[in-house]
């Protein structure tokens, strides 16, 4: 299906890894919605698909995207971002321990907080921004999985991945990171000594608002990613065809989209750091951001396309902002080509680390002037 294994990542998501149906032509992949697919007497052999809960060529097309783009040894999708987040601990047995990291995106939290300890999993939550405290987190022979996000929705801190990495082998723990704000356009976790990638396919990787998927990218393929695989199967949080060909249309234009809102988000960011009614900008690319310096060694290209900003007046300044906001969607979600805003401790409720000053600003394609113009007066009032 590649025809050159040289070819630049932005080439192979263009054109879906060089797809071209070899009985007509076609550019474009079909849409595979069998659920079942004829096998020899017994059941062994055959082409390699048994049951669409096990695998789906319509899966396949996408997954070996994912794989090229992420440099990983293997790839599935899943039905939603939390499913993909999920696996990988309840790959895990009862009385493991995992080491996450604090303050990231407040599903997987209130998941971990709620179902997983129930199930008993010993979780321990960790500023992993600071090294020391994460290296302090760790029980060699009982951490079983490191989990991290960077840059961590919504405060946007940054973690060293490499070093990271470093900790949890040090201990005997696997490291997952969620990488679902910097996509494979900006970081390669792998290569930075990561084992496993977990994507919300939702956001940039459809990059539509359209599909809910989710997706993990493994640097190899071992025993633990086996349980992965299982987990899929056995629980059925597999997508459907059709989604799975809607994800990989929206992944054609995946370079494009992110790097445009990337310059869309340093824009914003560094107009925002000047609005005498903003009190601090939360975003990498700025140079007073604490983790600057590690993100433009680890992001290649840009500093994602979403930001925070704390709004001067608390709270009832910052809602009344969003209410004079005509550009901007008050609505949940990121990575579509549309902008968002949100007041995260509204959404997230008690219990939540983020300040109720915050506006959490997921920026899409369009005009970066006309972003910044609606944020303003909205501000001014």
């Amino acid at each position: 299906m590649t025809r050159n294994n040289d070819l630049a990542p932005e080439t192979l998501a263009a054109q879906a890894l060089g797809f071209v149906d070899p009985e007509n032509g076609a550019l474009v992949p079909p849409v595979h919605h069998a659920t079942t697919f004829e096998r020899p007497p017994g059941g062994i052999g055959g082409p390699g698909f048994s049951y669409s809960r096990n695998d789906n060529p319509s899966y396949t097309q996408v997954e070996s995207l994912l794989q090229r783009l992420e440099g990983g040894d293997d790839a599935l999708v899943m039905a939603s971002g939390m499913s993909a987040v999920t696996a990988p601990f309840m790959a895990l047995a009862p009385g493991d321990h995992v080491v996450v990291q604090n303050v990231m995106y407040w599903g997987i939290r209130r998941w971990l907080l709620t179902f997983a300890t129930r199930w008993g999993l010993d979780v321990e939550f960790v500023e992993a921004e600071d090294l020391d405290a994460l290296r302090a987190a760790m029980r060699p022979g009982r951490t079983k999985l490191v989990w991290i996000e960077t840059p961590a929705n919504p405060l946007w801190g940054i973690v060293d991945l490499a070093a990271a990495a470093e900790i949890a082998h040090a201990a005997g723990a696997r490291i997952a990171v969620d990488s679902t704000v910097s996509t494979p356009v900006l970081t390669r976790p792998l290569e930075h000594g990561v084992d496993l990638v977990m994507h919300s396919a939702t956001k940039f990787l459809n990059g539509h608002s359209d599909v809910l998927a989710g997706a993990l990218v493994t640097a190899r393929k071992d025993d633990f990613w086996e349980r992965i695989e299982q987990v899929r199967r056995d629980m059925g949080t597999v997508m459907g065809p059709q989604e799975a060909w809607l994800l990989l249309r929206g992944m054609r234009t995946l370079h494009i989209r992110v790097r445009k809102a990337c310059e869309n988000a340093q824009a914003i960011a560094e107009a925002m750091a000047r609005h005498p009614k903003v009190g601090h900008v939360l975003y990498p690319g700025l140079p007073d951001h604490p983790g600057h310096a590690v993100a433009k060694r680890q992001m290649q290209g840009g500093f994602s396309g979403i930001l925070s900003i704390r709004v001067a007046g608390g709270r009832e300044a910052a809602l009344a902002a969003m209410r004079r906001m005509t550009v901007w969607h008050s609505a949940t979600s990121l990575g579509g080509t549309e902008s968002l805003v949100e007041h995260r401790a509204s959404t997230e409720g008690p219990g939540t680390p983020v300040p109720d000053d915050l506006i959490r600003l997921a920026v899409g394609i369009e005009h970066e002037q006309d972003l910044i113009d609606d944020l303003t007066q909205a501000l001014d009032g």
